[in-house]
């Protein structure tokens, strides 16, 4: 009996094979608009904003002509926007030939421009034999806290979109739980930053000055540079870390758990991406600045200390400030 069951299951799974052998290439998809074949997807991947490129339109690919992947439309030419239902298209296009290669140019090109600033402007230096107390304890804590796991986010959030380069896998798997895991760490840290420096990374007049002359980064005479406890570089960084930061974690979170229609979360996406360049872009700059534009720089972050004649360059207005309140003899480290 059992003989006779095996082959009666051999002999369907035979007929079954050749029934769809025999059926490829005449699969008819008309009868579901809404599912994309093989030649549809084939389609997509040669789409391009105003070209004559291959699109789909009522689940058929029209060769020729840039059509659109909505299936309530007839084969528009593709060109934008147009309102949420065309958010597809212009999703796709971004997602498939843009969005990598300027996350990609951003990585290469950003270091490579401070690498020439270090080459031909020069590290600067002072004297800091004399050191200040200019971040407490707890000031340091919080920036640890919400530095950690923003470098995280981002680097995990890069392997997560050059994943298919990167073999894919355990590997890009991980990388995107990571993501998850860092994203709700920095958000409670970033909240008692934001609480913590928002009133000292307002922005006054006199950052304008500051910006003007690109914070004396571009040379290395020690004259004084208009600038508060933190300078306009680092009060734009702030506003971006914190509000970008906070605009990627609810993105993030919206795309992650998909509260929304398919054409919001592709509007989501295209904010996400677009915000990620900008962070990316600050982050390396911001690691720039602390760890190889000015020398000692890295120690204000690590212990919160700085040097004297440092404060008194970079930062002239806070460090009048001090001499006119007379808190300055309070915060002079002992050796």
């Amino acid at each position: 009996m059992r003989l006779v069951k095996l082959l009666l299951f051999c002999i369907i799974m035979t007929i079954s094979q050749a029934s769809e052998d025999g059926f490829k290439g005449a699969i008819d998809l008309e009868y579901n608009k809404h599912i994309y074949g093989k030649n549809q997807l084939e389609a997509i991947k040669n789409w391009g904003l105003d070209t004559s490129s291959a699109g789909v339109s009522l689940g058929n690919t029209l060769n020729f002509v840039g059509g659109s992947i909505n299936p309530l439309t007839s084969g528009e030419k593709i060109g934008g926007i147009r309102g949420m239902t065309g958010l597809g298209e212009l999703f796709t296009i971004l997602q498939n030939k843009y969005f990598k290669i300027v996350f990609f140019a951003i990585i290469i090109l950003v270091p490579l421009a401070f690498f020439g600033h270090f080459m031909v402007v020069g590290q600067r230096k002072f004297n800091h034999h004399q050191k200040l107390q200019v971040f407490s304890k707890f000031n340091v804590i919080v920036h640890w806290g919400a530095a950690v796991p923003f470098v995280m986010i981002c680097i995990t959030g890069l392997i997560m979109i050059f994943g298919a380069n990167l073999g894919g896998g355990a590997f890009v798997r991980f990388a995107r739980d990571v993501h998850g895991i860092a994203t709700p760490i920095f958000v409670i840290f970033g909240i008692f930053m934001f609480a913590m420096w928002f009133k000292q990374c307002m922005f006054k007049k006199y950052d304008i000055d500051w910006f003007m002359i690109m914070g004396g980064y571009l040379s290395q005479e020690n004259k004084p540079i208009p600038a508060g406890k933190f300078n306009a570089g680092q009060k734009m960084w702030f506003w971006i870390a914190t509000i970008g930061g906070a605009i990627m974690a609810l993105s993030g979170g919206i795309m992650f758990f998909q509260y929304t229609d398919i054409n919001t979360l592709r509007l989501v996406a295209i904010i996400h991406n677009i915000v990620g360049f900008l962070i990316i872009a600050m982050l390396i700059t911001h690691i720039y600045m602390s760890l190889f534009a000015i020398e000692g720089a890295i120690e204000a972050i690590i212990n919160g200390k700085m040097g004297e004649e440092e404060l008194s360059i970079l930062h002239s207005i806070y460090y009048k400030e001090l001499v006119d309140s007379g808190r300055l003899s309070s915060m002079r480290v002992a050796h």
